[in-house]
């Protein structure tokens, strides 16, 4: 009985707590790509200029490679779901663009990052719902154009959260999280 009790309480509060990227509308996934750029420049704005370049250790990415990584991933992602030619010439085999080619300064990397949440929003913006339902192939996935903004969408969450650690490695309390 408690595991059942349990079991109908953990369904419960999964469906109030969020949804899935599939149960989003088109407008209220934008918001969130939306909130989420905001948040990410706050990190961005956070990271003091000297601490771009930091490495926590020698064989992870800087801070300022892990935010281009993220920005390349938007970029990538987007242009496949959307078909729309990404401003860099990205496409979904290519990997680490920005990082070879964005100077590993504050203004540099903060220009690529929220150029990259723009190309995502407005790509995203930019479909209807029938673009948006139809399959799209990544590697050996086939999956519909929304999810694959879902999948970009976690993407970026998970290099953004990586950055947390660089911020307090440099003393830097990192912003405060925006779930809202």
């Amino acid at each position: 009985m408690k595991r059942l009790a349990l079991l109908f309480t953990l369904i419960l509060s999964a469906g109030i707590t969020g949804k899935a990227f599939g149960q989003f509308t088109q407008a209220e996934f934008v918001k969130e790509w939306q909130r989420a750029k905001n948040y990410t420049k706050a990190y961005l704005d956070a990271m003091p200029e000297d601490g771009y370049k930091f490495k926590p250790t020698p064989e992870i990415r800087s801070f300022a490679q892990q935010m281009l990584h993220l920005a390349d991933a938007n970029f990538s992602f987007a242009s496949l779901a959307s078909g729309k030619a990404s401003p860099y010439g990205h496409n979904a085999k290519q990997n680490d663009q920005l990082s070879k080619a964005v100077p590993e300064t504050k203004e540099a990397v903060t220009k690529a990052v929220v150029e990259s949440y723009d190309f995502a929003i407005n790509a995203l913006q930019g479909m209807t719902p029938e673009q948006l339902n139809s399959a799209v192939s990544l590697m050996n996935f086939t999956m519909t154009r929304f999810a694959l903004f879902g999948k970009a969408f976690e993407h970026q969450t998970h290099h953004r959260g990586q950055t947390t650690i660089y911020l307090r490695l440099k003393g830097v309390t990192p912003p405060g999280e925006m779930l809202f």
